[in-house]
């Protein structure tokens, strides 16, 4: 039964819907009726004037088809990863080719190493200063890595500038600049960004093309989400990794629907990107980036375990002093007021210093020689994930490999202190590198310290253990690649507080033979992590006071017993149904909130919703339009018999003037150098001005009709009780900026993500914020009484406080409140 009526239903709708779009009815016999022929006769007239019509016929139908079989979201997403993989292998291309070219001067000038110098210094330096030239020059917001904006920008906050063609044009320049001229920098979060902007827009163009359904704001957070993904796809070629490490980068709160979206568009990106390399003939297949060939029997010893959590410890600690140099480096020039002062003068200086430092520092024949100097990221990866030792018992040997052996081999020294060297300089390097004006990210910088520190720690096992470990009678060798892998997972996991950093590895290498200690390390690097610094996005969004709702630490029961009365803002700016423009008027100009409360009066409170600024601003302007000052003037005009007057006054033009005097001091002078028609002109003109002054009063006066505005009837409201941890979770989960607070239906404040942050971090007394009300003190989770019975003391206080508005109690109040619970709870006790 319910499968023929199904049936039935659809077979309905398909004639309906065919009804409707081809204009016509049928009627019982089938035939149509007029309408459909008109139309038909109107489209072949279309034809005969227009030879084009058809062709766009065609393609209205082929955009109708489109739509109706592959989807929009579908056809997205293929557009997003397509142009995505395009714009990776690009900027590859271009990277490999600038860091080539300073390779090729380098090589070219071995006869006088002073040019060697002045080339290997001269080249980054003029890369890096273009970067920060440009991007300053067209789009400030391209600066950095972008993910702590795109964090905010899905938690609800609106930061339009950073998602238009101007910032997209100038992420992508300056960062195929930045990445080019060799400095620790990264790729992976800046084209977070870049995907991010590719997707805002596509989306305008998939608005003019499809209509209008890409422009709902949930629609456009949804696509941005699965951007965030294929930033990372195909910029590593690791899908699954990718959409993880979005979720656990970008998102409080994740949507399971936009699950199929990230991986579909990432997988779709990744594969493009490395069929591009295989047709640029760069790889004869698909594969990893960083192939390894570590052994499958027995890649590890279960003795080797208490290793790997051990270097998991050492890259958390490492990962939370990463993140606290960043953010002191930047600190410490913000508060010094000359630097500040100087850097904000001359922004291209500090780029330069820096990167002439560090260049300096890598120079070949000089210190660099001691760190693999010469090495670019991707080079240094591959030698470090390699899986056969570098030495046995601290002795350099003779590398069996082709690729970079001569890059970690010194004569003069050991491969442990080259290794202790690179990661002590790329460490503090990166953490300089990455507070340049310039695109850049810290991922693949942390990424390659943490490869270095495995393979340290994995060259000493080997030199512990130069036989290997013996396990049931079979000897199975250190390798050291291993844990350069385990290495490079925890520490980018420290940094960024992520566990996805295992599955990237893993993608990376195409082996998931180490998955074991992978995850082991991984889980323990972000446990001590975490203790001890944020993530690095976290702690970039504090520096740059992004609008964003920290999370609540583990641990910190205190503030799980904090109410929304007692952060919330009780001194809340509100309109009423009684309210005059006057008001209104007042209102915009000494506030700045983007909504205003509307309640029933002042005197119940009552919340009837919520009003933007736009519209009040919409509804000040219609009251006072040229078109009601126009209607006034002619009203006015009719009743004093000077319909002549009316243009020359509606139209505000200035009376012409036979006077030939520059100056006139006297009025009598102006009268006689004055026509009579234009006297008559000014008197009205000067009558008509004060009348429309009286009249502008009057409008203002006006009681405002609210019925030319659109109102919020269902603001977001929370109750006084509402506890801390609650309120967080909803603003989180909904994305909200602002909440009213409401007891019984009437409003008693509001608190928005400035409270709720303070309330977090612990800093509440703030002016206009209560920190603790008197009943909060006995919240305290070592008090006997419990939360039910100190809620229902509350509402009996309400009660007898006669369902007044809530204010600030005073002492013999609270004396009273105090006695009233002491002798209630001594009568509880006998």
């Amino acid at each position: 039964m319910y499968g023929r009526y199904t049936q039935e239903l659809g077979v309905y709708a398909k004639e309906e819907a065919a009804r409707l779009r081809d204009g016509g009815v049928r009627d019982g016999g089938g035939m149509r009726r007029n309408t459909s022929i008109r139309s038909r006769a109107a489209d072949l007239l279309e034809y005969e004037k227009d030879p084009c019509a058809k062709c766009q016929l065609c393609a209205s139908r082929c955009q109708k088809f489109l739509i109706s079989r592959v989807g929009e979201d579908w056809i997205f997403l293929i557009l997003l990863g397509l142009v995505m993989a395009l714009v990776s292998w690009v900027m590859d291309y271009a990277i490999a080719f600038c860091q080539e070219a300073q390779k090729w001067m380098y090589g070219g000038l071995d006869s006088n190493m002073l040019l060697q110098y002045i080339a290997w210094v001269t080249y980054p330096v003029v890369l890096i200063t273009f970067s920060a030239g440009f991007t300053q020059i067209l789009a400030p917001q391209a600066v950095g890595s972008g993910i702590p904006e795109m964090k905010t920008i899905l938690r609800g906050v609106v930061l339009k500038e950073y998602l238009t063609f101007k910032t997209f044009v100038a992420k992508v320049i300056g960062l195929t600049c930045a990445l080019g001229s060799g400095m620790p920098l990264g790729k992976e979060g800046p084209f977070v960004h870049v995907a991010s902007l590719c997707a805002a827009l596509l989306s305008k163009f998939m608005a003019a093309l499809f209509g209008g359904t890409f422009m709902n704001e949930l629609r456009n957070t949804e696509m941005l989400s699965a951007a965030c993904a294929v930033g990372v796809g195909c910029c590593f070629a690791a899908p699954i990794g990718g959409v993880l490490f979005s979720i656990e980068v970008t998102s409080t709160f994740f949507a399971v629907r936009n699950y199929w979206r990230g991986f579909f568009a990432a997988t779709f990106s990744a594969f493009i990107f490395r069929v591009l390399a295989v047709w640029n003939q760069e790889e004869e297949t698909i594969t990893a980036l960083f192939k390894t060939r570590f052994r499958l029997d027995c890649p590890f010893d279960l003795q080797e375990l208490p290793a790997f959590a051990i270097l998991g410890i050492a890259c958390g600690f490492g990962g939370a002093l990463f993140v606290y140099l960043n953010r002191l480096i930047v600190e410490c020039m913000r508060k010094q007021k000359t630097i500040n002062k100087f850097l904000l003068r001359k922004r291209l200086v500090y780029p330069a210093l820096v990167t002439l430092l560090v260049s300096t520092l890598t120079f070949p024949p000089g210190f660099g020689q001691f760190m693999a100097g010469q090495l670019t990221q991707h080079e240094s990866l591959v030698a470090l994930f390699d899986n056969r030792t570098w030495c046995r018992q601290g002795v350099a040997e003779e590398f069996d490999y082709i690729s970079h052996h001569h890059a970690w081999k010194h004569p003069q020294v050991n491969v442990f202190i080259t290794l202790i060297l690179f990661i002590i300089m790329k460490f503090w390097m990166s953490a300089v590198a990455t507070t340049m004006p310039v695109p850049c990210g810290a991922f693949m910088p942390v990424f390659l310290i943490g490869a270095a520190f495995g393979r340290l720690v994995g060259e000493i096992m080997a030199a512990m253990f130069p036989d290997g470990i013996h396990a049931a009678g079979s000897v199975y060798p250190i390798v050291p690649g291993g844990y350069a892998v385990v290495g490079a997972a925890a520490l980018s996991g420290a940094v960024t507080h992520t566990v996805s950093t295992a599955v990237i590895v893993f993608e990376l290498t195409g082996q998931i033979s180490h998955i074991l200690p992978v995850m082991i390390a991984v889980i323990l690097a972000n446990a001590v992590a975490q203790a001890l610094q944020p993530s690095l996005y976290d702690s970039i969004i504090r520096i740059k006071k992004l609008p964003y709702l920290p999370e609540l630490g583990m641990g910190h029961h205190e503030k799980y017993n904090i109410r929304v009365e007692d952060i919330m803002v009780r001194d809340v700016r509100f309109i009423t149904l009684n309210s005059s423009y006057r008001d209104l008027q007042e209102m915009l100009l000494t506030g700045q909130l983007k909504t205003l409360a509307l309640v029933e009066s002042r005197d119940t409170m009552i919340l009837l919703g919520s009003i933007e600024r736009l519209q009040l601003q919409s509804l000040l302007a219609l009251q006072l339009s040229h078109q009601r000052r126009l209607e006034y003037l002619r009203l006015l005009a009719q009743d004093n018999g000077t319909q002549d007057h009316l243009p020359s006054l509606a139209t505000d033009s200035t009376p012409s003037s036979p006077c030939t005097h520059t100056h006139v001091n006297d009025s009598t002078e102006v009268e006689d150098c004055m026509t009579p028609s234009e006297s008559v002109r000014l008197s009205v003109s000067s009558t008509v001005s004060s009348q429309i002054a009286e009249w502008e009063e009057q409008q203002l006066d006006e009681q405002v009709e609210f019925k030319n505005c659109k109102i919020d009837p269902a603001p977001f409201q929370l109750v006084e009780q509402t506890s801390l941890h609650k309120t967080h979770t909803i603003f989180s989960l909904l994305g909200l900026d602002h909440a009213y607070v409401t007891s019984m239906g009437r409003l008693v404040g509001v608190v928005s993500l400035k409270e709720l942050r303070k309330a977090i971090e612990g800093s509440v007394t703030v002016t206009g914020v209560k920190v603790r009300p008197p009943l909060a003190s006995f919240r305290d989770s070592g008090n006997s009484t419990n939360v039910s019975e100190v809620t229902e003391l509350h509402k009996l206080c309400i009660r007898h406080r006669g369902l007044s508005l809530p204010r600030e109690p005073n002492l013999p109040d609270r004396i009273k409140v105090v006695l009233f619970l002491f002798f209630y709870w001594c009568q509880q006790i006998l």
